[in-house]
């Protein structure tokens, strides 16, 4: 078993209000040198926190995060290690990292699977 930390990507569409939607999971198990993530937009339940999001802005950004994941762009000189670090800073924007936490994992792609189907696209 390896040690894994992830973290929730959240959409909060009103800063002021501070409500939010999960929309992915960012996952890094540094023994394996593994970074992924895996995101799912829920338009409505975007719109229920605010009708008028801009949810362009909001595929945008989330893409944009995908990227850096990847290792795309600016991101590309950094370590998995880094970019999870940079990933998972807090800031004030429509996009935001939750706080992150740590687990024990024998396979990093089926333990992301399954924390987005807890905490993502909740039944």
């Amino acid at each position: 078993m390896d040690t894994f930390e992830y973290a929730l990507l959240r959409v909060v569409p009103d800063i002021e209000r501070g409500e939010l939607v999960n929309v992915g999971v960012l996952l890094h198990c540094r023994h394996r040198e593994h970074l992924d993530a895996r995101t799912a937009l829920d338009v409505e339940r975007v719109r229920a926190l605010d009708a008028g999001a801009d949810l362009d802005a909001v595929r945008d950004a989330v893409e944009a995060w995908e990227r850096a994941v990847r290792g795309e762009g600016p991101a590309a000189v950094l370590s998995p290690g880094e970019r999870f670090r940079w990933l998972t800073a807090p800031r004030s924007t429509v996009l935001q990292p939750g706080p992150v936490h740590t687990g024990l994992t024998d396979d990093p792609d089926a333990e992301i699977e399954r924390l987005v189907a807890r905490l993502v696209r909740p039944t």
